[in-house]
């Protein structure tokens, strides 16, 4: 019986795939085998001995201590893709609010008298909340995973130009988007931004008093990724000066609230019962081929590695890169998958005898072993 700790709610979706015959699922553990969660913050949190896996319903992992799990032999899931088409959803929402005055008009009639004067005051007033139109502007996006293409997409089809840049994925061909090898390129020619990359020491405040200045005069951001991105004070000020002309954001912090120019979005990205239940589907059954059979898919902090159905006892070892050549002990093995990511590696092979587990365990560099 393996117990799944829940840190957050997770839909049912995602839980009926742990069925009740071997899984315990409980939203206070002092031992879980796995741990399923949306946005707790686990920093601070003591890792239990006994966890083996994290399934994060959610793409962004930054809630997560991934050098902390990568050490102790835990792995990390999240789930690309899953949340996606919300995400793009809400960036289309943000090049219309960012365009068409739509969020600082309807403020404006939240507040008119009723007194029958309505009609007449918004005859008046409406000239104020005039914008243009998104139809043949052009939309850079940053970053062309999951949601950046289905942005891509989904603006085109609204007749917009797209100019994407990834600089970790070769060029698409993809009639619908003009691809650059560079930001500076893809900042000199479009009205609007979309922000869709991870926030890492490559990424964390990219768009800043530098890079704006390389920007269209009048420039419209959406920054529906992650609030690192952008320089909070380097924004406010560019909307002050009339550089930018909108900021929409789906991450409120204490310095841009209540800014004119700048609209934030109660993190409402992945906020759709599809999205979580896709999430959450997505996370639970990763969780539980990892546990079941020790087939890692979407981890981002160990390889993925899969092995066909199990033949006699399943070893799996969990090890740092430069020990995979020290693992003898596999030479005998029925059936092996082995591969390494970055700093580490994952072993997984089949044998008739599992006693070669414990001679396993004392090799250098191995993290964790477990049998199956």
């Amino acid at each position: 019986m393996f117990k799944v700790l829940t840190l957050n709610k997770i839909s049912k979706a995602g839980l009926q795939h742990l069925p009740a015959s071997n899984y315990e699922i409980l939203d206070k553990c002092d031992s879980p085998d796995g741990i399923l969660l949306r946005s707790f913050a686990m920093h601070d949190m003591e890792l239990p001995t006994s966890l083996l896996a994290v399934g994060r319903a959610g793409a962004g992992v930054n809630n997560i201590p991934l050098d902390k799990c990568s050490e102790k032999g835990i792995v990390v899931f999240n789930t690309p893709g899953a949340n996606a088409n919300a995400v793009k959803e809400l960036v289309i929402c943000g090049l219309l609010m960012s365009s068409r005055k739509i969020y600082e008009g309807i403020t404006w009639c939240q507040g008119l008298t009723q007194d029958g004067t309505v009609a007449k005051a918004v005859e008046a007033g409406k000239g104020e909340f005039v914008g243009p139109e998104i139809m043949g502007k052009k939309l850079g996006v940053i970053g062309l995973g999951a949601i950046g293409i289905l942005t891509a997409h989904a603006a085109h089809a609204l007749g917009m130009e797209i100019i994407g840049y990834d600089p970790f994925l070769d060029k698409r061909s993809d009639s619908t988007l003009k691809q650059v090898d560079s930001l500076d390129a893809l900042y000199s020619e479009c009205d609007y931004l979309s922000l869709n990359v991870p926030s890492n020491a490559e990424t964390k405040g990219m768009i800043n008093t530098a890079s704006i200045a390389k920007m269209k005069d009048g420039v419209r951001i959406i920054n529906a990724a992650r609030a690192e991105l952008v320089n909070n004070s380097d924004i406010k000020a560019a909307i002050e000066s009339g550089k930018v002309s909108c900021y929409v954001t789906d991450f409120p912090v204490d310095e841009v609230l209540g800014t004119k120019g700048i609209i934030t979005i109660p993190h409402l990205g992945a906020s759709s019962p599809e999205s979580e239940e896709n999430c959450a589907h997505m996370a639970a059954v990763q969780l539980k081929e990892y546990l079941e059979t020790g087939s890692i898919v979407n981890s981002v902090n160990f390889p993925n590695t899969q092995l066909g159905a199990i033949s006699g006892k399943r070893v799996c070892a969990l090890h740092k890169k430069d020990a995979a050549d020290k693992l003898d002990a596999t030479a005998g093995a029925k059936s092996i998958a082995s591969n390494v990511r970055g700093e580490y590696g994952y072993t997984v092979f089949d044998v008739a005898d599992d006693s070669i587990a414990d001679a396993l365990k004392k090799v250098d560099g191995v993290l964790t072993v477990r049998v199956i």
